[in-house]
């Protein structure tokens, strides 16, 4: 059980660190960008670096993700026995790393890519790479070690099982808070599984030319308000929130007038005149981003001193996070920070 005072701090800090925070009315202050040393200056205004730009980008990039990491970590275990929500929310990352550990080792890449550092809320020992046994002993990850990473040539196949494995825990650890500390967080979640499930089946489809029947496999079929039991995927009588994208696959790709009724509609990449048509998941995935963004936004502040505002907020600075990197990675391209509020279809 956690304390009225414990809840009252987690609220009053996080709503402290929003204030401050790039999202919101707070993203208009990076319009006039076009620089990175203007952004390093703007983000880090006590600690700016003078380096060449090449060199700035990629240490302005691990600085922004390490300040992301370090506010949501001391807001998680400012609790004594933090939920496992926020432990999974954040532990999101690790999921990336492992992924991308993954790849590397498929690829016989000695050098291992970068990893970020979670501290206490890591469970992955990534200095170990690429001993795969090693990196993943005692872990929820350890059913790595019965899959032939060099097999899956793209990387798809395991890269859709810790997908799979990351939401239906994210979403069972809901049910282990009282009703009223996770009213919003269910709400989000279940649209960040079930727009999460289109993309994958817009991207199977478009990218990699998979049939349907195989990406329904892959779908992670979540009814709404029950805990996820893997034996009862195969009952149909009840809706999930796999549905939207299961219905997707049946709609032809350059067809926009087939998607019409879809439920996920407003999402897709808009005709232009005198072009033809196809879906775009990058358009997808950048308006669902969005979507869950405003969601965040306005069940932040709505139900005071629960479980609640702390997702949110933690949902909120990964937003951030990924804003500013990618608004850095433009600078580094030449292109301006309003330029890439165009691309991802961000509102200043």
């Amino acid at each position: 059980m956690i304390g009225s005072g414990k809840r009252a701090y987690a609220f009053a800090k996080a709503c402290g660190i929003i204030g401050k925070s790039f999202v919101g009315k707070g993203i208009a202050r990076l319009s006039p960008i076009t620089r990175l040393t203007e952004l390093d200056r703007l983000v880090f205004p006590l600690a700016s670096r003078d380096l060449p730009e090449r060199e700035l980008l990629v240490d302005l990039e691990q600085r922004i993700v390490g300040r992301a990491i370090k506010q949501m970590s001391a807001l998680v275990l400012s609790f004594r026995n933090p939920p496992e929500l926020l432990l999974r929310l954040v532990r999101a990352y690790e999921y990336g790393d492992i992924k991308s550990a993954l790849s590397a080792i498929a690829g016989g890449e000695v050098k291992p890519p970068e990893f970020i550092d979670l501290g206490a809320l890591g469970t992955v020992n990534f200095n170990a790479y690429p001993d795969l046994a090693v990196m993943v002993k005692d872990t929820e990850f350890a059913f790595l070690l019965d899959e032939d990473v060099h097999a899956d040539k793209n990387g798809i196949l395991l890269q859709t099982k810790l997908d799979r494995q990351y939401y239906t825990l994210l979403w069972n650890s809901l049910f282990s808070l009282p009703e009223k500390d996770r009213i919003a967080i269910k709400k989000i979640l279940a649209e960040e599984i079930a727009l999460r499930n289109a993309s994958w089946a817009l991207r199977l489809r478009v990218y990699y030319g998979m049939a349907p029947e195989e990406i329904k496999k892959i779908l992670v079929p979540i009814r709404n308000g029950k805990k996820y039991v893997p034996q009862e995927a195969s009952d149909t009588t009840d809706r999930t929130l796999a549905d939207d994208a299961a219905a997707s696959l049946s709609m032809a790709l350059d067809n926009r007038p087939d998607w019409e009724k879809w439920n996920r509609v407003a999402f897709l990449n808009p005709e232009k005149s005198g072009e033809s048509w196809n879906v775009d998941p990058r358009y997808f995935q950048n308006a669902a981003s969005q979507h869950l963004y405003r969601l965040a936004r306005q069940f932040f502040r709505r139900n005071p001193f629960s479980i609640d505002t702390v997702s949110c907020f933690i949902k909120l600075k990964q937003f951030e996070e990924d804003l500013l990197t990618s608004v850095a990675e433009g600078l580094g391209l030449g292109l301006s920070a309003k330029d890439v509020f165009a691309m991802l279809e961000v509102e200043p």
